[in-house]
């Protein structure tokens, strides 16, 4: 039986603007982490010494656990109840072991060796440690929405607000980076091509300037960050999510189509598909997350589970595709890989509603 400890039951009537901003920033520890750790952990694997291969396996160990971690963590707290005490206990176990997989190599330090084995599985185990906490915070923080408020666009209005700030937390990621980056001379040609990694397709594919591999994901996110304000003032039933989810994903098809065959010499043209990319993306965001609430209605018990149970399958589907991708570096065709890499992850991670 679900219980929220502290809290008074959930009312019908709209929320105020301050219950839906302290609610928006409560997921902003889980976002910058899980920005920073899509954008930059493989890179920082590979420069420390793993092979490709064993970043990817660091990676999808990682996502294997998120999405076991999603579904025991769903069914621990339909059970025990306390949203507030799992989402600080995992925001907790997050700021530890993140600190951890980016502070070095722990098992190796205790062995004394350097070992790509012991490397590979230590990295690995923090890396599952983190995921699961990172699993707790999420799926407590989900479950809140249906124990705050009880009126549907209300529902919506936080999703669209958590959205908003999820855009802040990647753009602050990315300013931060744009400083490191800029005052810091790369040492050699492949720690400039790490740099550019996450824009390497508008850079080697696209032939843009520099300056696009901070300012393509800036046009994605902020565009992202202005339709999710936007989508606060609507009010929403069930047949208006369906419309503008359906509408998200018609842009989403309708952009990786345009990136997939846009030739080099029309790279302009990259910067309106950026604009598309994030409303696509907060569109289909906020929608789904919404439908879901809607799935859960005004029943708590088991509400957990849900947010859990679906959010297991795009984790488990983001893990291997980046396993995947991540692997044929070994075979040569590192270029085409990070290009595939930047399109479709940025397709998986970005437009799913439970990351």
């Amino acid at each position: 039986m679900v219980t929220v400890s502290g809290d008074e039951e959930p009312s019908t009537k709209p929320l105020g603007r301050f219950p839906v901003f302290y609610y928006g920033v409560g997921h902003m520890l889980n976002d910058i982490t899980s920005a920073c750790w899509f954008t930059y952990l493989l890179v920082f694997l590979t420069d420390i010494g793993l092979s490709a291969r064993d970043a990817a396996i660091v990676m999808l160990s990682g996502q294997v656990a998120d999405a076991l971690a999603t579904i025991f963590a769903g069914e621990l707290i339909d059970r025990f109840g306390h949203f507030k005490v799992w989402h600080g206990a995992g925001s907790v176990l997050v700021t530890v072991s993140f600190s951890s997989v980016f502070g070095g190599c722990l098992p190796c330090k205790i062995f004394g060796t350097n070992s790509s084995a012991v490397q590979t599985v230590g990295y690995s185990v923090f890396a599952a440690i983190f995921n699961i906490g990172w699993a707790a915070t999420q799926v407590s923080h989900m479950c809140m929405v249906n124990c705050i408020t009880l009126n549907s666009t209300s529902r919506v209005v936080l999703a669209s607000c958590r959205n908003a700030f999820t855009m802040v937390a990647n753009l602050s990621l990315y300013a931060v980076a744009l400083v490191v980056f800029n005052t810091s001379k790369p040492r050699t040609p492949i720690d400039i091509e790490d740099q550019a990694l996450l824009a390497f397709y508008v850079i080697n594919d696209l032939k843009m300037g520099q300056s696009s591999k901070a300012l393509v994901p800036a046009i994605i996110f902020i565009c992202s960050f202005v339709v999710s304000i936007v989508l606060q003032e609507i009010t929403w039933t069930g047949q208006r999510l369906k419309s503008f989810f359906t509408f998200g994903g018609i842009l989403w098809i309708i952009c990786g189509t345009g990136i997939f065959i846009l030739p080099s010499k029309m790279h302009v043209l990259m910067y309106p598909l950026s604009m598309t990319v994030g409303v696509a993306n907060a569109l289909m965001t906020v929608t789904c997350i919404s439908m879901q609430s809607i799935l859960v209605g005004e029943d708590l018990n088991g509400c957990a589970f849900v947010y859990g149970s679906l959010s297991f399958l795009d984790k488990i589907s983001c893990g291997i595709v980046l396993f995947v991708l991540e692997s044929y570096e070994d075979f040569g065709v590192a270029r085409l890989t990070k290009t595939i890499d930047w399109l479709l992850v940025d397709a998986l991670w970005s437009a799913t509603p439970n990351k």
